[in-house]
């Protein structure tokens, strides 16, 4: 079975996601409140509290110099990336990229042909293009625990879910794109 374009979601009702006083709010407004939410959150309140392992205990700071350029830029590509694949799942899948309040339409181009999780990996490359800007230990400690984190969330709970809602043609999309490394598209996939 090949995947040749969007797939509606599958559940008996024809609904998938948030009860429908979220879809009376758009969904650009929907987006920019959870963005913003979960960006300060992923980007500001958790590496904040990491930064403390660093004041706290100085000899776990590591000074890199010039190195939190390479930071700098790893940091302006995540963000460039979570932008770009937001608001691709967002058009596409006419829905935001969070739990509650899931795409309608499976989407499996752009960046999804390569990896299915692009914006879990723009996030990781944002968390640890922060801990190496501002040099710190106790944030590329936060990057390294988000890891297993983010691996168990996409197996546990997205990915059940993503089975349920979109059926083969989501079976068809697991053998064919990795999970976190990205790879060439085969020849002939969408």
């Amino acid at each position: 079975m090949e995947y040749s374009g969007a797939v509606a979601c599958q559940t008996p009702d024809g609904r998938c996601g948030p009860a429908r006083g979220l879809r009376r709010i758009p969904l650009p407004a929907r987006m920019i409140v959870y963005g913003a939410f979960f960006l300060t959150l992923a980007l500001v309140a958790l590496p904040w509290l990491a930064y403390r392992i660093d004041l706290l205990w100085p000899a776990a700071h590591v000074e890199i110099g010039g190195l939190r350029l390479v930071g700098l830029a790893l940091f302006a590509v995540g963000l460039g990336g979570y932008v770009g694949c937001s608001v691709l799942l967002s058009r596409r899948g006419r829905g935001a990229y969070v739990e509650f309040d899931p795409p309608q339409v499976f989407v499996a181009d752009g960046p999804y042909r390569w990896c299915r999780n692009p914006i879990a990996a723009c996030v990781f490359g944002m968390v640890l293009g922060e801990a190496l800007a501002c040099s710190s230990t106790g944030i590329l400690l936060l990057a390294a625990l988000g890891l297993p984190l983010a691996h168990a969330q996409v197996v546990l709970l997205e990915e059940p879910r993503l089975r349920g809602r979109f059926g083969g043609a989501y079976e068809e999309y697991l053998r064919r794109v990795p999970r976190w490394l990205p790879r060439r598209p085969t020849k002939g996939a969408p």
